[in-house]
């Protein structure tokens, strides 16, 4: 793996931790989610980029 590929992962995983972790409950209720979704779906989001 080169390391701009891993760049691209590991921003792709920490913008979506941030912006899910930015939203309230309720919100995350709306989507489906809960707060222990986040870091997987975080991550499934980095494994495509």
């Amino acid at each position: 793996m080169n390391i701009a590929k891993s760049f691209r992962k590991w921003t792709a995983y920490n913008q979506t931790v941030r912006q899910l972790n930015a939203l309230d409950n309720r919100m995350l209720d709306d989507l489906g989610l809960n707060r222990g979704d986040i870091q997987r779906i975080a991550r499934d989001h980095a494994n495509q980029a």
